[in-house]
């Protein structure tokens, strides 16, 4: 089953907070919903560890992720594959960062991706849902994180 996913976020962050916070491991594996772990396993090359709902099936997945035609501090493309006890899955991302102001970040991204397996049987419908809900998941703990940062340098 093929699932896009697309949209922009206004970060209140300057562009060179928000690239370096998604090129952190780190702060990925605490904005990643569900990611237990994120290890580095090359050059921008992770090795991931996740627990997920999907709508009423849970399960666990390991995987990959890589980033790629990075362009600092503006452009970069994402690969995930993974597969789990809820079936399996790869995609690709990309986004872009632009500069609003000197604090304010707007975030473009757009992917997509083929699932397969149980997850792909609750349909596409709800599928959309669940990725929507766990990328609002992710913007929200990366505003958080970013705000934390800000904070910090005061």
């Amino acid at each position: 089953m093929k699932l896009e996913i697309g949209g922009d976020e206004k970060l209140e962050a300057p562009r060179a907070a928000v690239w370096s916070a998604l090129n952190d491991p780190a702060v990925l594996e605490t904005c990643i919903p569900g990611c237990r772990t994120m290890t580095e396993t090359g050059p921008d090359e992770y090795s991931i560890d996740m627990q997920l709902r999907v709508a009423s099936v849970g399960g666990g997945f390991g995987g990959a992720v890589a980033l790629s035609d990075k362009v600092p501090p503006t452009n970069c493309r994402i690969t995930v594959s993974g597969s789990g006890t809820l079936g399996h899955g790869t995609g690709t991302a990309a986004f872009e960062l632009v500069e609003v102001t000197p604090e304010t970040t707007r975030l473009v991204y757009s992917g997509s991706g083929e699932i397969g397996g149980l997850v792909a049987g609750v349909g596409q419908r709800i599928l959309k849902g669940v990725a929507k809900h766990l990328t609002g998941r992710f913007f929200a703990a990366l505003r958080k994180g970013l705000q934390a940062d800000v904070a910090a340098a005061d």
